[in-house]
């Protein structure tokens, strides 16, 4: 069975199968694996892996950005829903010149994480992926998300890590070059 198009608000047509999002509702019928644009639905792959650069849509951190850490896409047993775990930023750093002293620059490259389960539902993916440089796999263990102690001190380990991150930022050697992947997730959206 397949998941058919399905327009939203904004007119624009997504498509989804069976395996990408587990919270949709499919329409259980045979169609032809061929659809009216010319993508074959049964070779979809899934692009909402480990350090896709994400938006999230709703709740508390709308239009924040965020990196996919770990992705659940049939669900586990307390949400049974396809939901992935998100690092983001919840307060972006802010802008340096050179006349700033280093205090003042301290405080200005501060950055204040999130860390969420979120739906898919609720997540738009964009086109930039971090691979090497933002790998939060070793710092963000599962066993530490259950206490708000422990989500506290993740939290400021995580602030450190990114801050260190954002500070240390290559410069962009190109159009095609991947650090303006990490330049990307630090600068604040607008909208």
């Amino acid at each position: 069975s397949y998941c058919f198009f399905f327009f939203n608000d904004t007119a624009t047509t997504e498509i989804y199968t069976e395996q990408i999002v587990g919270s949709v509702r499919c329409v259980q019928e045979t169609v032809s694996t061929q659809s009216t644009w010319g993508l074959n639905l049964e070779t979809m792959g899934k692009f909402l892996k480990p350090g896709r650069i994400v938006v999230v849509l709703n709740g508390r951190f709308a239009g924040r950005k965020g990196i996919i850490v770990r992705n659940y896409d049939e669900g586990t047993k307390e949400r049974k829903f396809g939901h992935c775990l998100v690092v983001g930023i919840n307060r972006y750093p802010r802008k340096v010149t050179k006349r700033m002293n280093q205090k003042k620059i301290d405080k200005r490259t501060r950055v204040k994480p999130f860390i969420r389960y979120i739906n898919y539902n609720h997540l738009m993916p964009t086109r930039y992926q971090v691979t090497g440089d933002l790998d939060f796999k070793n710092i963000v263990p599962e066993d530490k998300l259950g206490k708000p102690e422990e989500r506290q001190e993740l939290r400021k380990k995580l602030s450190n890590y990114l801050k260190d991150r954002y500070r240390n930022l290559p410069a962009a050697k190109g159009p095609n070059d991947k650090s303006t992947h990490a330049r990307f997730f630090f600068k604040k959206l607008r909208f």
